[in-house]
C-alpha cells in the first residue's frame, strides 16, 4: 500500500489551528499509513499546540506586518524570502504528495512552493472575509474550501467549494444530559444558565461588563458559566459563587453549550462552526481589533440570516439588557434563532475535504 505524505500549515491563532489538526486526524483515519506533517510560525501557539495533539511541526521564521508604524516590519522582506526557501527545502525533503493551508503566516511562502511544484494544494477559508494569505494563495493553488456562500468576490469561482469549516469531532458526538453538564459546572438545573465566552484568551471589555453587572444577571435569576481567560482570572475569581462560576479557561467545552441557555461569544469563525451544530440562541460580541475586522463580518453573515443577536463591543452598555432580556422573555424569538442557527450547520465538513482529497489522488477530480 502507497504511503501518503501530507503537509498542513496553520497557525497564529486557534482559528487557524484547529482546522488543520480537524483535518489531520481524519487523514489519519482515512489513509492509515498515511505520514503527516505541519509547519507553522517558529514563534506562535501552533508550535506548542500540534505537539500536544501528537502531530510534528517545522517552524518557519516568518510574521505579519503590524498595523502601527512598528521597526519588525522592516524585516517582513527578509522573513519572506528566509521562508520561502526553508519551505522549498521541507517539501524537498518531505516530497507530500498533497499540501493543505488553513490560513495563518507560515501558510503563505509553503503553500506558494507546492503550488509552483505543480503538487495538489488545498486552503481552507474559515471566515467569510478572508485573510490576506489566503487571498493571495488562491491565484496559485489549487482548490478553495470555504464556510461562506458568495466567496466567489474574492477568490476565482472555479477553486471554490463550500464545505463548511472544520470542527472538533467530540462537538458533534456530545452525549451528556444537560443535568449532568450542569452538575459538572456546580449549576443548578432550576434556573437558567448563560454561557460567556471571549475566546481561549478572553477578552477584557466583555469581562468588565460581566463583572460590572453581576447584580442585574443576579436580579433575572441568572446563573453565569464565565471563561474569562487565563491572564484575567486574578482578577474575577473574586466573583465566585453558587450562581457565577468564574474560570479561566473551560477545557471540556461540551459540557458548557450543552449547560447553556443563552451563549455570549465572540464571532471567530470556529466557534461560529460549533454554535451552529450546537443551535442555541447566541448574542455574538466581535473583537473589533482583529486585521480587516473579520468577526464583525463573520457576525453580521449569522445576524443577517436571523439566526443570533450582535451587539458592538463599543454599544454594550446601551444595547445588552434590552436584547438579553428579549431573550428571556420571547421564547417565539429564541426558537427561531436555534432553528435558524442549527440549519447552518456543516457537521460534515472535515469529512467532505478529506473526500475531496482523496479524490485528488486518485486523479477522479
Amino acid at each position: 500500500m502507497k504511503q501518503n505524505k501530507f503537509l498542513l500549515s496553520g497557525g497564529g491563532t486557534g482559528g487557524h489551528i484547529f482546522p488543520a489538526i480537524s483535518i489531520a486526524d481524519e487523514l489519519r483515519k482515512n489513509f492509515s499509513s498515511s505520514e503527516i506533517l505541519f509547519v507553522g510560525s517558529s514563534q506562535r501557539m501552533e508550535m506548542q499546540k500540534i505537539p500536544e495533539n501528537g502531530y510534528k511541526i517545522k517552524g518557519l521564521w516568518i510574521s505579519g506586518f503590524k498595523r502601527k508604524i512598528h521597526l519588525s516590519n522592516l524585516l517582513i522582506p527578509i522573513k519572506v524570502v528566509f521562508s520561502l526557501i526553508k519551505s522549498f527545502l521541507i517539501i524537498n525533503k518531505f516530497k507530500p504528495d498533497f499540501v493543505i493551508g488553513t490560513g495563518g503566516f507560515a501558510s503563505g511562502p509553503l503553500l506558494f512552493v507546492a503550488s509552483k511544484l505543480n503538487i495538489p494544494t488545498l486552503i481552507q477559508e474559515q471566515n467569510s472575509y478572508p485573510g490576506l494569505t489566503n487571498r493571495i494563495l488562491s491565484q496559485t493553488v489549487d482548490t478553495i474550501c470555504v464556510a461562506y456562500s458568495n466567496m466567489d468576490q474574492y477568490f476565482p469561482k472555479n477553486k471554490i467549494i463550500l464545505t463548511g469549516n472544520p470542527v472538533r469531532k467530540e462537538i458533534k458526538n456530545f452525549s451528556k444530559s444537560k443535568k449532568e453538564s450542569l452538575e459538572l459546572f456546580k449549576m443548578s438545573t432550576s434556573i437558567k444558565t448563560l454561557l460567556v465566552l471571549g475566546g481561549s484568551l478572553g477578552a477584557q471589555k466583555i469581562n468588565d461588563f460581566i463583572s460590572n453587572n453581576i447584580d442585574f444577571f443576579k436580579l433575572m435569576k441568572i446563573q453565569v458559566i464565565w471563561q474569562c481567560g487565563k491572564i484575567y482570572y486574578n482578577h474575577y475569581k473574586k466573583h465566585n459563587s453558587s450562581v457565577i462560576n468564574v474560570l479561566p479557561f473551560i477545557k471540556d467545552m461540551n459540557s458548557a453549550y450543552c449547560a447553556a441557555d443563552i451563549i455570549v461569544s465572540r464571532s471567530g469563525a470556529s466557534v461560529i462552526s460549533e454554535l451552529c451544530i450546537v443551535g442555541k440562541p447566541v448574542i455574538f460580541i466581535p473583537s473589533p481589533n482583529l486585521a480587516e475586522d473579520h468577526q464583525t463580518k463573520n457576525a453580521l453573515f449569522i445576524k443577517n440570516k436571523n439566526a443570533a443577536e450582535m451587539i458592538e463591543e463599543k454599544y454594550l452598555e446601551k444595547d445588552f439588557f434590552t436584547v438579553f432580556k428579549n431573550l428571556l422573555e420571547n421564547n417565539e424569538h429564541v426558537k427561531n434563532l436555534s432553528k435558524t442557527i442549527k440549519s447552518l450547520e456543516k457537521p460534515d465538513a472535515t469529512i467532505d475535504i478529506v473526500k475531496l482529497i482523496d479524490k485528488v489522488l486518485r486523479n477522479e477530480y
